[in-house]
């Protein structure tokens, strides 16, 4: 089976290049972006199957990168990451769209089986396609 393929949109640099290390080392095929619009490139360049996006970011937010994202990406699951400050702002995401939030810090266990889930939650999409069922 091939790797999933995970974005993680963070702008804090630290936390997308230490979980991109660790996500690549069991096995993930993994992309950053340390903003919205950065984000949107990676996913027109890359066939992205679950985007972890921090929800409260300067210039494009979480939300905004969101409502973009599942637009023009539809099959792309979006996990929101959040601190307690913006909570309802995910749980709002969660109604756009969003396949799952995850509260900072986030732990790395939590953070695999959010990202796993959000990929089965993606096949489960792609094969009612395949089958004519959407």
């Amino acid at each position: 089976m091939s790797p999933i393929k995970v974005l993680l949109v963070d702008d804090e640099e630290r936390f997308v290049t230490s979980n991109a290390r660790l996500l690549k080392k069991l096995g993930f095929e993994v992309w950053t972006a340390l903003s919205g619009s950065e984000a949107l490139l990676q996913l027109e360049a890359n066939d992205i199957h679950v985007a972890v996006v921090d929800v409260k970011m300067p210039g494009m937010d979480g939300i905004t990168l969101l409502r973009e994202t599942k637009k023009r990406f539809p099959l792309v699951e979006v996990v929101m990451l959040t601190g307690n400050a913006t909570f309802d702002t995910a749980v709002a995401g969660l109604k756009i769209g969003a396949s799952d939030y995850l509260m900072k810090p986030a732990d790395l266990d939590e953070l695999i089986q959010k990202i796993q889930d959000a990929f089965e939650k993606r096949k489960l999409h792609e094969e009612k396609i395949r089958h004519g069922k959407i």
